[in-house]
């Protein structure tokens, strides 16, 4: 099968890149990812895989200075069309402990500080709708501070079920565009085009990949199966194909075009015990014991949450159960219900593969939204 390929045309910043959702949609929309900077080091590692030809910076984003940064990346100030990211969600999330004083929450405002200093025609800043709570009214505020010279956008939600994936994942986008190089953006331009997307539940995402998955499949090497057919339409397309210039691994691309095999079919060790309860669950029922949901069939994925990093404990989210098998899902479901390609490469290991989805904007969505914007370019 052959692939669509896409030329990246404007320079983009990102920061927090995470393993690359919004890098993706944004590659997807027209953007070219130049620099990808963030403090984890794993993530990093597999952004690098799927975007070899940006500059790669491990750093703390709070330390950053814009001319040393510039000068890494081999980049002018009127040379950076976009600056794009998802400042750390964990001190806003409803889910969370809400701290205010979580150093984290500072780095919504380094972001945005950041943008002033280099002035990119325009910025998207994405983090979770707890962002908005009245908490938070003091931290939003003096990080705006930064940008008064931009117009702001914002704050517009958006669910990436919407626009064409099996989650209901909801984000909060800010945008900032300079006015000489932008036409008026408005929430409106952010409605779905419903003629061109089409909804899609967990049953239609999780199609063609192996229902049966051996617990003993624990390397990647083993993670590496056969997909049994190929659907056709907007959703796959974006499974499939659609391959912005220069992204992408070529031996992960090669694999599904060629012999249909993809990556992150990792097994689950269960007990005799949990296989019983999960079998006994009923689709969308909250198993007592790990309080995993069951996915259902007709329905959509819930939030993927990430856990914490190794500074917070290590602590693995809770995985929601397939909708007919009794087990949790692999690192490859996820991706599929969170709209990631079947090429797209993730850490080698299921915890942190996880966590690189959970942590990530759907990039079905992050294409919609930067697509948007370049749309009212003049």
């Amino acid at each position: 099968m052959a692939g669509k390929v896409k030329k990246s045309v404007c320079n983009c910043i990102e920061f927090f890149c995470g393993v690359g959702g919004l890098s993706l949609g944004a590659s997807r929309a027209g953007l070219k990812i130049v620099a990808g900077i963030d403090n984890d080091q794993r993530a990093l590692q597999a952004h690098a895989n799927n975007f070899p030809n940006a500059l790669h910076l491990n750093s703390d984003v709070g330390a950053l200075k814009v001319k040393s940064l510039l000068k890494s990346i081999h980049l002018e100030q009127d040379e950076v069309e976009a600056i794009i990211g998802g400042p750390p969600c964990q001190g806003f999330s409803r889910m969370g402990h809400r701290n205010l004083d979580d150093p984290r929450n500072s780095l919504f405002s380094h972001f945005l500080r950041l943008v002033s200093g280099i002035h990119p025609r325009f910025f998207l800043l994405e983090n979770v709708p707890g962002i908005l709570d009245k908490c938070f009214d003091r931290i939003r505020e003096s990080a705006f501070i930064h940008v008064r010279d931009y117009e702001i956008l914002g704050p517009v939600i958006l669910k990436a079920s919407d626009y064409g994936a099996a989650t209901t994942r909801a984000r909060v986008f800010y945008i900032g565009y300079q006015k000489k190089y932008y036409k008026s953006i408005y929430k409106d331009d952010f409605l779905p085009d419903n003629s061109l997307v089409s909804s899609i539940n967990v049953k239609e995402a999780l199609k063609g990949l192996k229902k049966t998955i051996n617990p003993s499949w624990k390397t990647e090497k083993d993670g590496w199966r056969k997909i049994t057919h190929k659907p056709k339409g907007f959703f796959w397309d974006k499974i499939f194909e659609e391959f912005p210039s220069g992204v992408g691994n070529s031996a992960a691309i090669e694999a599904l075009l060629k012999n249909n095999l993809v990556s992150g079919c990792l097994g689950t060790d269960h007990g005799a015990g949990i296989i019983k309860r999960y079998a006994n669950l009923m689709e969308g029922e909250v198993d007592k014991c790990s309080r995993a949901v069951r996915l259902r069939r007709k329905g959509l994925c819930p939030t993927l949450r990430a856990g914490t990093g190794p500074d917070r404990g290590s602590y693995q989210a809770v995985r929601p159960i397939h909708p007919t098998e009794p087990r949790v899902i692999t690192p490859r479901e996820a991706a599929r219900l969170q709209g990631f390609p079947d090429w797209f490469q993730f850490d080698k290991t299921k915890w942190h593969s996880f966590r690189q989805i959970g942590n990530s904007v759907s990039p079905i969505l992050a294409e919609a939204v930067v697509g948007t914007i370049l749309s009212k370019r003049k």
